[in-house]
């Protein structure tokens, strides 16, 4: 290394490999699943279908949905060495170091963890597919009740949003809650090599397992600056203060005055700008649409006046858009969900894309192992010597 030698921190710009599984084309500046654009496949496609797309390449066809999907029905049960580990830890810790726990028991429970043939990755990514939903059910369970308690069973009668939704609330979904959360998935399947991608790509590349991949994956989604962000911007709106007796256009004055105070003083405000676009996320306007049904099925119209408070003064001060946390947050929260369980439900979207990733990372593997450039102390000697 030498004075010439250019650091990209945060690796802005660099181009560490190829992948054919998603990209955002700058022409469009939108967001594509293996070719598809993805709100194109968030208004079609179940989450199931997208899952497939992401590991083969291809949405599946008839037969291969019905074969997916008696799968994924077989594989729902919480297991009970899962439940065990869950509850032997306190309620105090984040719901993400449950998942994270959770998600290390199942891959010392498989007996193919040592296996990398590309069909025992796929077999392995799609059973950890199906199994994570229980997870984040009993998760935010165990935290309503303080403490271990009875999980709800799966059924096999409801496609996987529904069952998702039916196992942590007790009670089937209507109609416009159930299309939310299918489309909230759908949207955060995927998307190429953002911080927990990379890093289940290098945990791949060391040749470790899918499971502890993945662990280390949500080890890195966890943080706000990745993952965390949706429930970073419930924490704004808490801050502000969500009043259901509002009316919307109290709620954005409001909202406004917080964001015009926030960045006079400088404060970093998640849920707005990202890295890779510099038009505004695609994935936006698909989760808005969403976000703004649930609203109008809630009958809970501050929420939208406190979103576009926090909107239209940032745009007016930053010209900065919102990213895809800033409607997922209050979508989850208006479903039912703890704050802090919205970046589980991260994982259980991300899942997909991160096996994708992992399974075509083995397939043409090199060790990621950067260099560094060295700015400490010259060569001394230690004292005495």
């Amino acid at each position: 290394m030498n004075e010439t030698t250019e650091i990209r921190k945060g690796l802005n710009g660099v181009v560490a490999d190829v992948t054919a599984v998603s990209k955002v084309n700058p022409e469009t500046n939108s967001l594509l699943y293996r070719g598809y654009p993805v709100p194109e496949l968030a208004a079609t496609q179940s989450f199931e279908a997208v899952a497939h797309l992401l590991w083969t390449g291809e949405l599946p066809a008839a037969e291969e949905v019905a074969a997916a999907t008696r799968h994924e029905r077989s594989h729902r049960a919480l297991d009970p060495e899962v439940k065990a580990a869950m509850d032997s830890l306190p309620t105090t810790c984040h719901p993400m170091d449950a998942v994270r726990t959770a998600v290390s028991v199942l891959g010392a429970l498989d007996p193919t963890a040592q296996d990398s043939s590309p069909e025992a990755e796929l077999e392995k990514a799609k059973v950890l597919f199906a199994k994570l939903p229980a997870v984040v059910a009993y998760e935010q369970r165990r935290r309503r009740a303080g403490g271990p308690t009875e999980p709800i069973p799966p059924r096999e009668d409801l496609d996987y949003s529904r069952n998702l939704l039916w196992m942590t609330f007790g009670e089937e979904p209507a109609d416009e809650v159930a299309d939310a959360f299918r489309v909230s998935m759908v949207l955060y399947a995927e998307h190429s090599f953002n911080a927990s991608t990379f890093t289940a790509r290098v945990i791949t590349s060391t040749l470790a397992d899918l499971h502890s991949a993945v662990t280390g994956a949500i080890g890195a989604l966890k943080g706000p600056l990745h993952g965390g962000a949706n429930e970073a911007v419930m924490h704004t709106f808490d801050e502000i203060g969500i009043r259901p007796e509002e009316s919307q256009e109290e709620a954005r004055a409001r909202a406004k005055a917080w964001m015009d105070d926030a960045l006079a003083q400088k404060k970093k405000v998640m849920g707005f700008g990202h890295r890779v676009y510099k038009h505004g996320d695609s994935r936006v306007p698909t989760m808005k649409a969403s976000m703004d049904a649930m609203i109008a099925y809630a009958g809970r119209s501050e929420i939208l006046g406190l979103y576009d408070g926090l909107e239209q003064s940032m745009d007016e001060a930053k010209a900065i858009k919102p990213n895809l946390d800033y409607p997922a947050g209050p979508t989850y929260h208006l479903m039912g969900f703890d704050t802090e369980m919205f970046t589980p439900l991260f994982i259980a979207a991300r899942v997909t894309g991160w096996t994708a990733h992992i399974m075509e990372q083995r397939a043409a593997n090199s060790l990621i192992r950067p260099l560094s450039a060295y700015d400490g102390p010259d060569e001394r000697q230690v004292p005495g010597v």
